[in-house]
């Protein structure tokens, strides 16, 4: 049996892009996985917030199975009727009217970026757009989101960055509008509704309502990163309805397809300035890619799992307060939405989450770290009351060690 001390054969032909931890993954089912040992593991990580459904749902087997049958790919050359009712679907779920496919969550923010520079260039008459962005946030691994990511960590060694982007503190309107105001040309405001990678911290209800009226007074676009907080994963569609607003334009991927990569751009009707030539992607919302999103949002609808989400967030959320309530000189507090929580560690803590993560693989049990203080849980949404149990039971057991 492969040991945390144990690593599995090194496929040398990979960049060593990834620090992995020593298990090998061959089978899922559900809310579990199994290695290449035969053990048995509880997913809390859904491949970071990615596989809505868990592993192996009939239906979205029953979908890709017909589809990959009758066309899986064509390109953008010709009309794609799936592209159009995945279409209708998002922005019958959201407020936007106008949807771009793309491949993931990265490509939809760039995608993003485009849309409101081209927005400020054309409609506003900026020459040099700037786009504001948080401290601790997180948009991407291309060049542009990697420069909109507000943590040098990220950045190191791939300078000169994007021109364009000015940073902020999340949740602090006085600094945004501070900055906003001492600034020409800002065109957009890019945000988190959550922040996912900066540690699982939730935008305050009146920062964002300010944020809001900031843009609205002031002609600047409102661009939300909704990879990881929308599809389900709040609670809600989108993270913004948490927090009673809506975006000018946002961003979509992980959860989108249940594990099948694709992303979107989305945006009001009058912020749809893109035209032939102006943007474009291979890939982006092929037919069986549509054909998994669109499986993935029918089934959340019919199965009401927004609802679950919201029951099973709320004992996740009740039982980490209670390994809080014991372990409090280790333990600061439980935050997020839904089916995204976040166990924060006291600053002095002799342990990183990194750890806390190791410690829970021992005892079969999935969990990711959000940086180096913070224990994400991001289990499938079909997760069941019993597998909440079993994972709290499961983390107790592996802090009691």
């Amino acid at each position: 049996m492969t040991t945390l001390l144990e690593s599995p054969p090194t496929l040398s032909a990979l960049m060593p892009t990834y620090n992995r931890f020593p298990v090998t993954l061959v089978r899922g089912a559900g809310c579990w996985v199994w290695d290449d040992q035969g053990r048995e593991y509880l997913d809390f990580v859904a491949g970071i917030a990615t596989c809505s459904l868990g592993h192996a749902h009939p239906r979205l087997i029953q979908a890709m199975n017909d589809q990959i049958q009758q066309l899986h790919h064509v390109s953008n050359l010709y009309h794609i009727p799936l592209q159009q009712e995945l279409a209708a679907f998002l922005t019958q779920h959201s407020s936007a009217d106008r949807v771009f496919f793309a491949n993931s969550g990265a490509e939809a923010n760039e995608g993003a970026i485009k849309l409101a520079r081209k927005y400020a260039h054309t409609v506003k008459g900026y020459e040099y757009p700037l786009i504001v962005t948080a401290q601790a946030s997180f948009h991407g691994r291309t060049l542009a989101t990697l420069t909109a990511t507000g943590q040098p960590k990220y950045q190191k060694h791939f300078d000169p960055l994007m021109p364009g982007f000015v940073y902020v503190p999340y949740n602090d309107l006085e600094a945004l509008t501070k900055t906003v105001l001492e600034l020409e040309q800002v065109a957009a405001i890019l945000l988190e509704p959550i922040q996912g990678e900066g540690g699982v911290r939730p935008g305050d209800w009146d920062y964002f309502q300010g944020v809001r009226r900031l843009c609205d007074e002031r002609g600047i676009l409102l661009i939300l990163d909704e990879v990881q907080s929308g599809m389900g994963r709040t609670g809600h569609w989108w993270g913004y309805e948490c927090l009673a607003i809506e975006p000018d334009i946002f961003s979509s991927a992980k959860g989108l397809g249940g594990g099948i990569p694709i992303g979107a751009v989305l945006c009001k009707e009058q912020y749809s300035v893109f035209q032939p030539g102006d943007h474009a992607s291979t890939y982006g919302g092929n037919p069986l890619a549509c054909r998994a999103a669109l499986t993935v949002g029918q089934t959340i609808e019919e199965l009401g799992l927004l609802a679950q989400v919201h029951q099973r967030g709320e004992q996740l959320r009740q039982g980490l307060q209670a390994l809080v309530a014991t372990y409090p000189e280790w333990f600061q507090e439980v935050r997020g939405w839904g089916l995204l929580q976040g166990l924060v560690l006291q600053p002095s803590t002799p342990f990183q989450a990194g750890d806390i993560v190791k410690w829970a693989i021992e005892q079969g049990l999935l969990l990711v770290p959000a940086g180096t203080q913070v224990v994400r849980f991001v289990p499938p949404l079909i997760v069941t009351e019993a597998e909440v149990q079993m994972a709290l039971e499961r983390l107790g057991n592996a802090l009691r060690r």
